[in-house]
């Protein structure tokens, strides 16, 4: 039998970008109802390429088809604070690497989420490792920091984003429990919200365990 694991972040109001009020209750509306202010890349979330300028696809029109697949996980464990994640910390899988696939990266960041150097101090892509997702055309690179580059620093994130939307690779960003998962490749899903015009949205993320 497959065993599911749950990939993604709680929404919890109050958390950077997240804002969840009541607006109806059961005791005095007959039913509960809440309304939900979300930044677009808050959570568990995917980029469109619009984010950072480039071409005209938004999260809402890119085909439904590419937010699943066959993946590896890359365990990179222990990785310390700012490190810039390469292509040999692969190790094996840049061998074993099929055109098509994804690439989800283990650093255990997802554990400092709530704290400030969940995203001031994260481990994030270089861009030799940016360029080698576009060579091997992977299908969605997934990481457990907020970004995939040093969201204070808005020239190495721009090159960073722009490298892999401009050679079609979607970003998932602020991946949860990739340390629960015990085999180097799984089928993954992430679903975002279609949000028209989005640039990007919150999204449900699962890596399913397929039986030897």
């Amino acid at each position: 039998m497959s065993r599911i694991i749950d990939l993604t972040l709680p929404l919890v109001s109050g958390e950077k970008g997240i804002d969840i009020k009541p607006a109806r209750r059961l005791e005095t509306d007959g039913w509960n109802a809440t309304i939900l202010s979300l930044y677009s890349h808050c959570g568990t979330h995917i980029d469109a390429p619009v984010h950072f300028g480039v071409g005209s696809e938004t999260i809402g029109r890119i085909a439904i088809e590419n937010f699943t697949g066959p993946a590896w996980i890359a365990d990179v464990r222990p990785i310390g604070p700012r490190v810039l994640i390469e292509p040999r910390h692969l190790g094996t899988i840049a061998n074993q690497f099929k055109s098509g696939e994804s690439l989800l990266i283990c650093t255990g960041w997802s554990e400092f989420y709530g704290q400030e150097k969940y995203r001031d101090e994260l481990p994030r892509i270089s861009a030799e490792l940016a360029q080698w997702c576009v060579e091997k055309k992977v299908r969605m690179l997934g990481v457990e920091p907020p970004s995939v580059a040093d969201a204070n620093n808005i020239e190495e994130l721009t090159t960073i984003h722009q490298i892999l939307f401009k050679g079609g690779v979607i970003v998932v960003e602020g991946l949860a429990n990739l340390g629960s998962v015990s085999k180097a490749q799984v089928t993954f899903i992430a679903l975002p919200l279609k949000i028209a015009n989005g640039d990007g949205a919150p999204a449900r993320a699962i890596a399913i365990e397929d039986d030897d």
